[in-house]
């Protein structure tokens, strides 16, 4: 069965139309369970958080000093305030202040009642009358400076995280300061990787004259694991369509996704797509971009009509990369719960000529500065052939020229993908 565009043959899909249909085709994500919030980092939050406490908890204050009630007839010169007593974090002054006194105060101390405003240490000095200080400068003062308002952060009650929210360690931060003990995440996708190819090696092994190590397996390994992803870990695949079968069906049962690279273009040893469409459905395969344009995604069937997603990836190891950032990412983070996410963009003058053809997307590798007035630029990391992996190690950014554009000359505008935490 074909799930979308394949009878076209030849025809490829644009990347719009393939970022389309694979929402179309998009699992649902994964079962939920509770975890210690020590263990919850990169995980996706699966219910929204909610405040049960003000953040503060209680009005304090937020520098060192003496904390009064200001009057509203300040002195324009010198003022002298009688301080009579001291409270410190973790403490709390049972008393009211009476117009006209001040404690001493530490950082994260409880206002007591009576009290509105903090005046710091450092716009203090002592006369040699105990008890009495002076404030310089009053007119620097304004009713409530340096003070935390209960709630002033987030309310009792308030959401304080939204459901799908990849938790950073801020987030972490957040939740210890509402109490939260553990929390309630997408448990993490089982991805199951291949390499295919009679001709790869795996590192450490002897290459043959005509060999290459496998490159592709590792790369996706590194992202995946970026992504929080547990890696099912299944070697190489030879070039053969039954073992290929075989191994595609028993990785399907472990797995919440399966992944290959190679085999998936037009040679007679390209074995993915047949060994796919026999053991479930294609959806889409050639798309109009470079690198990575032989790129497989279908369904492969298990009993009660359970399915589970899979990719074929291109061979050429930055194809590989660019494809997974593109197609397989997105599909990857809403499975796990993320579902808001987007990849980031932003624009940059072009350093340099680029080269590009008209109908297909062009991603270039490439590294982006800023000039001292804030103004992005990006150059590209030079030779750009889908083989060159030393351009992803050089590069900071993907440079992405639409399907519409022939060339970009130098100091024109370009979209850039900047790589963030994957890579």
């Amino acid at each position: 069965m074909i799930l979308s565009c394949f009878e076209l043959g030849e025809g490829m899909l644009s990347v719009e139309e393939t970022l389309e249909a694979l929402a179309t085709m998009m699992p649902p994500p994964v079962v939920t369970h509770l975890v210690s919030l020590a263990a919850a980092g990169n995980r996706i939050l699966a219910v929204d958080a909610v405040s049960p406490i003000n953040v503060p908890q209680n009005t304090n204050a937020a520098m060192d000093g003496i904390t009064l009630a200001w009057p509203d007839d300040a002195p324009a010169g010198d003022m002298y305030v009688d301080v009579v007593g001291d409270v410190l974090a973790g403490t709390r002054l049972t008393t009211s202040l009476a117009p006209g006194q001040a404690v001493r105060i530490t950082t994260g101390a409880l206002l007591p009642a009576g009290a509105d405003t903090v005046v710091m240490s450092e716009q203090l000095a002592d006369v040699g009358i105990h008890g009495r200080v002076r404030v310089e400068r009053p007119d620097r003062v304004r009713r409530g400076q340096n003070v935390r308002q209960a709630g002033e952060d987030i309310a009792r009650g308030q959401r304080a995280l939204g459901a799908g929210t990849r938790l950073r360690p801020q987030h972490l931060g957040l939740l210890a300061s509402l109490g939260y003990a553990e929390v309630e995440v997408f448990r993490p996708l089982r991805v199951a990787v291949f390499s295919t190819g009679d001709e790869v090696s795996a590192p450490g092994e002897s290459l043959p004259p005509a060999g290459i190590y496998d490159t592709n397996r590792f790369s996706l390994q590194g992202l995946l694991s970026r992504l929080g992803c547990e890696v099912i870990d299944l070697g190489i695949l030879q070039d053969d369509l039954d073992s290929m079968r075989t191994s595609l069906v028993a990785a399907a049962h472990e797995a919440d996704m399966v992944m290959t690279s190679g085999g998936v273009s037009v040679g007679q040893a390209d074995w993915v797509k047949p060994a796919l469409t026999a053991i479930g459905e294609l959806g889409l395969w050639q798309i109009a971009m470079r690198p990575g344009r032989p790129l497989a995604f279908g369904r492969i069937h298990q009993t009660g009509g359970v399915t589970v997603p899979f990719f074929g990836l291109p061979g050429n190891p930055v194809a590989v990369m660019v494809t997974f950032l593109q197609f397989v990412q997105p599909m990857l983070r809403r499975m796990q719960g993320e579902h808001d996410w987007q990849p980031s963009r932003f624009t940059a003058l072009a350093a340099e000529p680029l080269k590009s053809r008209e109908g297909r997307v062009d991603y270039h590798r490439g590294v982006y500065t800023s000039d001292e007035a804030g103004q992005l630029w990006v150059r590209t990391t030079g030779r750009q052939g889908s083989g060159i992996l030393s351009s992803m190690v050089a590069a900071n950014c993907l440079i992405e020229i639409g399907d519409g554009c022939a060339a970009v000359e130098a100091g024109a505008l370009v979209t850039i993908q900047p790589f963030g935490d994957l890579t």
